[in-house]
């Protein structure tokens, strides 16, 4: 028996392209092994305009007038007609994908759009770190009113199945710690920083290859990690962790003098977020470290992401993978939607 999934994409940037890549290349295999078939109905975001089709938008389609035009305002009859809200409310989707802009302060818009579309009975896709990282205990107990479910797998370490392998295979064995290379932009940078590069010089290429933003603060201060050690607290251990319960540090003022001092101790700095459960609460952090060489997130190198989890059962585990990319990212709501239909089922 085949399922129908409509969705409707808020933002169409490189996570959203990275998507529709996905599903032109791989509609009929995501039909024939896993019984779904996945149709974009609707896509909007603020800068490229919005397109419908209650049948179905063709995903190369789309992808060729972006490339073409810039954006979508001239795509058809169905262009430039709702913005977000209206595309939630009348698109008919089965699962709102929320890919806009991410703001660490509120998590809107993105917040809205979640709500507004529970509300209705849609289930939810994000890579938006926002609403998870602000407003998680919100957003579960919508989801239980409103019987529907949120995926949120590429809010920490993009397609990397970190959330999936965490809650689905690991809970039971009793995670007692998270750590993880979580910033790919910084461990890039410390990695530069290890072959002799200054600092500045380092995150100057980091920001050519496009791993850092033109603002790098969010990446660099540790922000965009601390919301993940968020996500990975509150979804894995059932806490209630905001941004300030985390003991957050950069890695601008690492000196040479600093880096040379671990090398010489064959040791390595990483960016380390951490969240460990102790016998009067728990401890979250994001602060460089001087890691052993033996230690399993010592060797990861590049923009590379890593999370080991520690269990009681089975010791540590360690994950490494993509922590971002057009078609990394976008695989993640893949992972999402196959996880929402497994449960629906």
């Amino acid at each position: 028996m085949i399922t129908q999934y409509k969705l409707a994409i808020i933002g169409f940037g490189n996570v959203g392209q990275g998507l529709a890549e996905i599903l032109s290349d791989k509609y009929s295999f995501l039909k024939e092994k896993f019984g779904i078939d996945i149709r974009i109905v609707a896509v909007c975001d603020l800068y490229k305009g919005s397109v419908a089709d209650l049948n179905g938008l063709d995903p190369a389609m789309l992808l060729h007038h972006i490339e073409v035009n810039g954006d979508l305002k001239q795509f058809g009859q169905m262009s430039n007609i709702w913005d977000a809200e209206q595309t939630i409310a009348k698109s008919g989707a089965d699962i709102l994908v929320e890919l806009a802009y991410t703001d660490l302060k509120t998590g809107e818009p993105a917040f809205s759009h979640v709500k507004q579309a529970m509300n209705i009975g849609m289930h939810i896709s994000m890579t938006n770190k926002g609403p998870v990282a602000l407003h998680f205990p919100e957003l579960k107990r919508l989801a239980r009113k409103n019987k529907v479910q949120i995926g949120i797998e590429g809010t920490v370490m993009s397609g990397t199945p970190s959330l999936n392998l965490g809650s689905e295979m690991l809970l039971a064995s009793g995670i007692t710690k998270i750590q993880g290379i979580l910033n790919g932009t910084t461990n890039y940078i410390l990695g530069e920083m290890e072959a002799g590069a200054e600092y500045a010089v380092a995150l100057k290429k980091a920001q050519e290859l496009g791993y850092a933003e033109a603002n790098p603060a969010g990446d660099v201060d540790g922000h965009d990690a601390a919301a993940k050690v968020v996500i990975l607290g509150n979804v894995m251990m059932d806490l209630s962790l905001t941004l300030s319960d985390v003991d957050c540090t950069g890695i601008s003022n690492l000196s040479a003098e600093d880096i040379n001092y671990a090398i010489e101790n064959k040791k390595h700095w990483k960016l380390i977020g951490t969240v460990e459960k102790t016998q009067t609460g728990y401890i979250a952090s994001v602060k460089p470290e001087m890691l052993m060489k033996e230690h399993p997130l010592a060797s990861i190198s590049g923009a590379t992401n890593a999370i080991t989890y520690t269990t009681e059962l089975m010791g540590d585990i360690t994950l490494i993978g993509p922590g971002a990319g057009r078609l990394e990212t976008g695989y993640a709501i893949i992972e999402d939607i196959l996880t929402i239909h497994k449960n629906s089922h």
